[in-house]
């Protein structure tokens, strides 16, 4: 009996741990303490008076099966880091750093290096470290070939800066940021309508892509248009739950959101997707973002670089209403 036998290689992980340093160590700047490798990773916090640390963890859900099997690996990197700090930013705060979480059934390390290079490349580009990680040999739980993968991310916001939307109210603005596609949201459904289908190809010419590119659209960061914007509200990303279960999560109670259906661009794999899978137009707005990734809340006299795409108005018997013209 062995270990390596039982699933878990040992020399594999130390391997791995070799291999993706040189990624994770690219995040790193003055505040990281530490060196890759540690039990914990150190922070050090600076030029901020009154902090207030904030902290989210997600996964890129059932979108990791059709990436697999697409090889998208760097990708799904990308996408697990830019999803959390997009959770994150909603409140006021910039990220600090990122942890990662993946389980396999046996090491690859191409597919490593693959996960962690974009995991890295996103936090770049977000100016957060990668501070550190866990990789699970669970050779029992995973069939081979497959993985999962999550992240926690840390950020902090000044205490008098937070957004918290408990300043919005009817006659305020109502913008969004438009989306790529799916992003990580809504593949149990997607899966399901294109099983069968040849996903290389684009039906009648409707895409301008194959179907599996338009589902693996990147999952952007708004973290650049937060940073360009002034005197927002409030802030809500749209995911799992799309406008009708987001936007009320970050609404006083006396109030409500109308958005204008059609005064933002729909990616076509979403039509695509409702005519194939026969799916009701409610239950597409509550499962997918519909071309809105991320919708901010200004005041009356505030300009905004993004779409105006509704109002806040008084309280209504719904928290969000679709007006389609």
């Amino acid at each position: 009996m062995s270990y390596a036998a039982a699933g878990v290689d040992l020399r594999a992980a130390e391997e791995n741990v070799r291999r993706i340093g040189q990624h994770v160590r690219s995040t790193h700047g003055p505040h990281v303490l530490d060196d890759f490798g540690a039990f914990a990773g150190l922070f050090h916090l600076t030029d901020v008076r009154d902090p207030v640390l904030v902290a989210s963890t997600d996964g890129v859900g059932t979108k990791v099966l059709l990436a697999m099997e697409y090889e998208k690996h760097e990708l799904l990197g990308r996408d697990l880091v830019n999803l959390s700090v997009n959770d994150l930013i909603t409140t006021g705060a910039r990220p600090l750093f990122f942890l990662d979480y993946v389980g396999v059934h046996a090491i690859d390390h191409a597919v490593m290096e693959g996960l962690v290079g974009g995991m890295a490349s996103a936090c770049r580009a977000n100016g957060c470290a990668l501070l550190g990680g866990e990789t699970a040999q669970l050779a029992d739980l995973y069939a081979p070939g497959h993985y999962d993968l999550a992240g926690t991310i840390v950020g902090v916001v000044e205490r008098s800066e937070i957004i918290d939307g408990s300043a919005v109210k009817a006659g305020d603005r109502v913008w969004g940021w438009p989306s790529l596609g799916l992003h990580t949201n809504g593949f149990s459904l997607a899966r399901q309508i294109v099983r069968g289908l040849d996903l290389d190809s684009d039906p009648n010419g409707r895409l301008g892509q194959t179907i599996a590119e338009a589902l693996l659209q990147p999952h952007p960061s708004y973290f650049g248009q937060v940073q360009q914007a002034a005197h927002v509200k409030a802030m809500a990303h749209i995911t799992g739950g799309g406008l009708p279960g987001n936007v009320p999560r970050v609404l006083p109670e006396d109030v409500s959101v109308e958005f204008d259906w059609g005064a933002w661009p729909v990616p076509p794999i979403f039509h695509l997707l409702q005519e194939m899978g026969g799916v009701a137009d409610d239950e597409m707005a509550r499962v997918f973002n519909m071309g809105v990734g991320m919708v901010v809340v200004t005041a009356p006299d505030v300009e905004l670089d993004a779409i105006e795409i509704g109002r806040v108005v008084p309280r209504q018997s719904e928290r969000v209403v679709i007006r389609r013209r």
